[in-house]
């Protein structure tokens, strides 16, 4: 029974059916058009919205666990998370290293499967068809959710931005439905009424969730043209902005450089990391390249690179423009410039907002349905996902319903109630990238240096971990508990099951870690894959155990209807 779950594909078949004749895609991307695919994916809200929460922290009690906000359960609790103040650029490079482990792994499992499937497709190969299912069912929910939550901003961003030249559009028709009830009571009253029903809706959101939609579906080429058009306007930007505000840099703003010591540039780490989520949709694009082995790889990592430079940057200015205390306000950066006298600069800032924030939502938008068509063609999931269109040479059916699925909720949903998922979706597929990456490089490696298909034309370089993980784990260790404060909210058991169940996760954590470790030195593993695998996992428990709940009542589902549907449909059956 577990073998049969557990079955696999080789990468050679995968390849194969990927591009069969009558499933051939237009191929139209190359290494830039994946490099901008990358920035634009990336290069969002890192900028335009965390960069200010990062630095001066989230402080704000919330009512109670299941309301709190995302960045308040990261390395925090309820009660919020300290800032990193000026030392966020050690943050970002902290996090720039952590997520350059799972993209290396990311760019030599693309380059050994140059297939659509990301992250789905490369556990098929390495870790059997149960659990290629659940991370292709993560990584729905996860582009699903990004893309509401996204859509939701992007709203939000076009009413700052018209709200700067006296336009105020109603608000009934600019917010979401569960938003106005659950935190603005004062619209819940006063929005007009439908059969005694408040009628709040978020218009723009839906719009543009419908205008990308449709940009995907009509290709590829349309989609690339459009990303690199929006890519290098938001990159000239930025540069703008850095080159602008560092003549308004007043150097004592970078004192306290580290007002919350350690602790607070590694909380920093945990909130900043999410500003680089973005670059594995990149995979999903696989058969649409010219040349995927190569490209891909460079795509990103290359993507990977710009935006944490970029990051650092403007991290460096904004937190010498403006004291790291003032920073946790909406529109922190479009202010900071406005202050000055710089209304212009501002208002381009507001209107590269709309741009950030619409380039991700292109990228994700292409990512999804290629999901859903990699599951399709495996069985899993019913064939008409996986029928590319005659003309456009897209999976059109899953864009449509990408669309629908996105479009439909961004109406009425709470961004708060969707993003916290986001988060967890992510890092569970970086973890498993990792470890697929180790388990085929544990298996048959002289099979895989013969084999042109199997052998990448990038490879992740191999540095024995064998004394340095169990090291690295060793002396985290000492160092976590060497601090009463630490042991203290580890173990809160005086405290009752209602407190100390929120450290489930990190438990979790620390038996992985010494398991990894063990493992390491026992069978010299890679170092790379090992760090990721390690880093990614620590911050998944900083995520806190609400979080893990609707995460696995998500992967209940799924596994239902793998069980009752993709396991028999499996074309592995045939």
């Amino acid at each position: 029974m577990i073998t049969k779950l557990l079955r696999k594909k080789s990468p050679e078949d995968l390849v194969d059916e990927a591009y069969d004749e009558a499933r051939l895609m237009h191929k139209h991307l190359t290494a830039f058009d994946l490099l901008a695919f990358g920035v634009g994916a990336t290069i969002g809200s890192g900028i335009f919205a965390l960069t200010g929460t990062a630095a001066a922290g989230q402080l704000e009690a919330a009512k109670d666990w299941f309301s709190t906000p995302l960045l308040n359960f990261i390395m925090g609790s309820a009660l919020g998370r300290e800032g990193a103040g000026p030392a966020l650029v050690i943050s970002f490079l902290i996090a720039a290293i952590a997520c350059g482990f799972a993209a290396l792994c990311y760019a030599e499992l693309a380059a050994m499967i140059p297939v659509s499937g990301s992250a789905y497709t490369f556990a098929y190969a390495s870790l059997g068809e149960v659990i290629a299912w659940i991370i292709g069912w993560d990584l729905l929910l996860e582009y699903a959710i990004g893309n509401i939550a996204v859509a939701i901003s992007w709203s939000g961003n076009l009413t700052n931005f018209l709200h700067g030249f006296g336009i105020d559009l109603p608000r009934y028709l600019t917010t979401s439905f569960l938003e106005a009830k659950n935190n603005i009571p004062e619209l819940w009253a006063s929005a007009p009424r439908v059969f005694g029903i408040p009628f709040i809706i978020n218009i723009p959101a839906f719009l543009i969730t419908v205008f990308i939609t449709a940009v995907v579906y009509v290709g590829i080429k349309e989609s690339k043209n459009f990303a690199n058009g929006m890519v290098l306007f938001k990159i000239i930007v930025i540069l703008i902005v850095i080159a602008i505000g560092i003549f308004y840099v007043v150097p004592g703003n970078w004192t306290p450089f580290a007002p919350n010591g350690v602790s607070g540039v590694l909380k920093g780490v945990s909130a900043v990391f999410f500003a680089y989520i973005g670059f594995d949709a990149i995979s999903t694009t696989a058969e649409e390249c010219k040349n995927p082995q190569r490209d891909l790889p460079r795509g990103m990592l290359y993507s990977l690179i710009i935006s944490t430079v970029l990051y650092v940057l403007v991290a460096l200015v904004l937190t010498g423009m403006v004291h790291y205390s003032k920073l946790n306000t909406e529109a922190f950066l479009a202010t900071a410039f406005r202050e000055r006298g710089l209304n212009w600069v501002g208002g381009l800032i507001a209107f590269s907002a709309l741009i950030a924030t619409a380039s991700v939502l292109l990228v994700f938008t292409i990512g999804q349905p290629r999901i859903w068509m990699s599951m399709s063609r495996d069985g899993l999931l019913p064939q008409k996902f996986s029928q590319v269109h005659p003309k456009f040479k897209t999976p059109g059916y899953a864009t449509i319903m990408t669309g629908l699925l996105v479009g439909i909720p961004v109406l009425f949903l709470d961004a708060n109630l969707v993003v916290d998922m986001c988060s967890i979706g992510t890092l569970f597929a970086f973890i498993l990238v990792c470890g697929g990456v180790i388990i085929l490089q544990e298996r048959d490696k002289k099979a895989a240096s013969d084999n042109n298909l199997s052998a990448p034309k990038f490879k992740t370089p191999y540095i024995n971990g064998q004394f340095i993980v169990p090291a690295l784990v060793i002396v985290g260790l000492v160092l976590f508990f060497k601090s009463p404060e630490n042991i203290e909210s580890t173990f809160p058991f005086d405290k009752g099951f209602s407190e100390w169940k929120h450290q489930i996760p990190l438990w979790a954590f620390i038996l992985v870690a010494v398991y990894m470790a063990i493992q390491t030195f026992i069978n010299r593993w890679s170092l790379i894959p090992v760090l990721g695998f390690l880093s990614c996992s620590y911050l998944l428990s900083t995520l806190g155990l609400v979080n893990w709940v609707r995460f696995l009542v998500w992967m209940i589902i799924g596994l239902a209807i793998y069980f009752l549907y993709g396991k028999s449909h499996s074309k592995l059956n045939k």
